[in-house]
């Protein structure tokens, strides 16, 4: 890793099969599009372009960035380039169908966004389909988050303790603004906790995300996929369920174990292309 403070960023070398357009565009996350020969978007409170340069990925903060080493460090883990992949895809490629919807799309990675803006954009998510959820998510920041740059960072729950069911609906959330107001408070209180969640063994931390009104399973594995690194968690929806019934009717292969969530990134993505619908 280098960094390089003058330009507020940091290089990751040698990145290579890293599939950024199917990481952003695989509907783990909300705040990320294409732009000027890369990606733009938030990853927590930094503002970023994320660009290639034949093996080595450039990510460039868009705002003065204090601490370059933490800057790093951030971007790594939320990257997920501290994992090792090549030996994930080894254990699930002991499968034959595993083995091919891998092959498919090989450069997929699962993310590690923060917790509260996970729980909050999926609860949005639900019964809704990927460019409406973004608009609403970027109309959430843009209305109660805070200014960065020309962009706007993903609002706190402090920054939501008095916004009412009305002042949701005014964002185009329908009937999930009861369910957003209501995960707001219940992690205000601390009812609702990353800490409590990511102690949990993945059975309990589903049921304590389940205490938000509107989070059912699918809802709360994807947090504890895309935020809290539970890795066997394993969100189902339409396309998880169809690739279910026709890769895998007898469930999951055994070498698939502890690592379900990250075979279900490339079953989800396999599915949406080459299955009967």
């Amino acid at each position: 890793m280098k960094l390089i403070n003058d330009k507020n960023t940091v290089i990751f070398e040698n990145v290579s099969g890293y599939d950024r357009e199917r990481t952003f565009n695989c509907g783990q996350c909300f705040r990320w599009d294409a732009a000027d020969g890369g990606w733009r978007g938030f990853a927590g409170d930094y503002p970023c372009h994320i660009r290639m340069v034949e093996n080595d990925m450039y990510v460039q903060c868009l705002v003065p960035v204090e601490n370059m080493e933490a800057f790093g460090s951030y971007m790594e883990h939320y990257l997920s380039l501290d994992m090792d992949y090549d030996s994930m895809k080894a254990q699930l490629s002991q499968d034959e169908t595993m083995k091919k919807a891998i092959e498919f799309s090989p450069g997929i990675r699962v993310l590690t966004q923060p917790f509260f803006e996970t729980l909050i954009t999926f609860i949005i998510s639900r019964n809704n389909n990927i460019p409406r959820i973004k608009k609403i998510v970027d109309a959430m920041a843009q209305t109660y988050g805070t200014p960065v740059g020309d962009m706007y960072a993903f609002p706190t729950p402090q920054q939501l303790a008095d916004v009412t069911i009305e002042q949701y609906n005014e964002l185009r959330m329908g009937f999930r603004s009861k369910y957003v107001y209501d995960a707001v408070q219940k992690v205000l209180s601390g009812r609702v906790s990353e800490e409590k969640v990511k102690s949990m063994d993945y059975a309990d931390a589903q049921k304590h995300l389940m205490q938000v009104k509107g989070v059912g399973p699918k809802v709360a594995d994807c947090v504890l996929l895309f935020s809290c690194e539970k890795w066997e968690s394993f969100p189902k929806d339409v396309w998880i369920n169809r690739a279910m019934e026709q890769l895998f009717p007898r469930g999951l292969p055994d070498c698939a174990q502890g690592l379900e969530g990250i075979a279900q990134q490339y079953i989800f993505h396999y599915a949406r292309f080459n299955l009967e619908k």
